[in-house]
């Protein structure tokens, strides 16, 4: 299984070399092909060779160009992913409202729950307590906007009250990167099954290449959420650019079987596929933090644990009463 995210950073010619990876600038540095998983190109003064584009689209490899600014900008997708594309895309293109609705809404109810489990790793409780009701409150299609409710509460709990997603700062340039290293990964797996990123499940905007990809890659949000949360950076530097690619590197629960958050996208995204194309939406498998995350680290957070479990109890027990 292929696991590496490789960044090249400095002027370098890369090259295929008998199944490597060959790096070239005062020194020849060679890493096998089976071992990458993703290649981010983070430097303009970087020249590839054709023959290495061609197997790195052969072995699925996914290729991430950055621009001038050392931002992500763009990336490389073979045209044929599947020795069934064609069958997939026929399936993609007559998916109906109904089950979108139904998936859409599950995804939603789990973007949240996951902001939630970040929310109580913060001693969020009012804010965590509020998002238990909006995962409960979650309509087919998410008609009411349960995500934008709750999207406001969690990023204020998490950066402060003044905090906006709008806003040009350091914060926000860590998440936007960490955003793109997912959307990359959920492309490379899209593609892979045969199937196209332009036709979402909820997503539908015209001049955006990946709807499929933003559709699918929400519940796993969070998981750069915690990165920037922990690290607070008050400047975006080629460090917290590092700590950010580290996020497929994280291993989390799925299938109850413990998986790097990159094997975790695949076999997430696989399950979708199958919801979809079976109208189930009991085949969707979403990710669970590892039991060892999930732990409290200190006294204080054990003995806070209970209570904080009674009041999200009580504020489920009160909404279902209300309905």
């Amino acid at each position: 299984m292929s696991w590496r995210t490789v960044v090249i950073t400095n002027r370098c010619k890369l090259d295929l070399c008998m199944n490597y990876m060959e790096i070239r600038n005062e020194e020849i540095k060679k890493i096998h092909l089976s071992e990458i998983h993703t290649v981010i190109i983070d430097s303009t003064a970087v020249s590839l060779t054709t023959a290495l584009i061609c197997e790195l689209m052969n072995r699925k490899i996914k290729v991430v160009f950055c621009d001038e600014k050392r931002n992500p900008q763009s990336e490389l997708i073979p045209y044929y992913g599947s020795y069934d594309t064609s069958a997939k895309i026929r399936q993609q293109v007559v998916w109906d409202d109904e089950i979108k609705g139904l998936v859409w809404a599950e995804i939603i109810a789990e973007k949240i729950r996951q902001q939630q489990w970040l929310l109580l790793k913060c001693k969020e409780v009012e804010r965590a307590c509020a998002l238990e009701t909006y995962i409960h409150d979650v309509q087919e299609a998410d008609a009411s906007n349960r995500e934008g409710h709750a999207a406001k509460i969690y990023f204020n709990g998490l950066f402060g009250l003044g905090f906006s997603r709008t806003q040009d700062s350091p914060i926000n340039a860590a998440l936007n990167y960490g955003y793109a290293i997912l959307l990359s990964s959920f492309n490379k797996e899209i593609v892979a099954s045969g199937y196209i990123t332009q036709i979402g499940i909820f997503h539908d905007n015209m001049f955006n290449p990946f709807n499929l990809a933003c559709d699918m890659m929400e519940p796993f949000r969070p998981l750069v959420d915690q990165i920037v949360w922990e690290l607070q950076p008050v400047d975006f530097t080629k460090e917290i650019k590092l700590q950010m690619l580290d996020v497929l590197n994280k291993k989390v629960e799925i299938e109850q079987q413990e998986h790097f958050v990159a094997n975790a996208i695949k076999i997430y995204t696989h399950s979708i596929f199958e919801a979809m194309n079976e109208r189930s939406v009991e085949k969707v498998h979403f990710y669970t933090r590892l039991d060892n995350e999930k732990a409290m680290t200190d006294k204080k957070k054990q003995d806070e644990e209970p209570e904080l479990i009674k009041r999200i109890k009580k504020v489920v027990m009160e909404s279902g009463e209300q309905r």
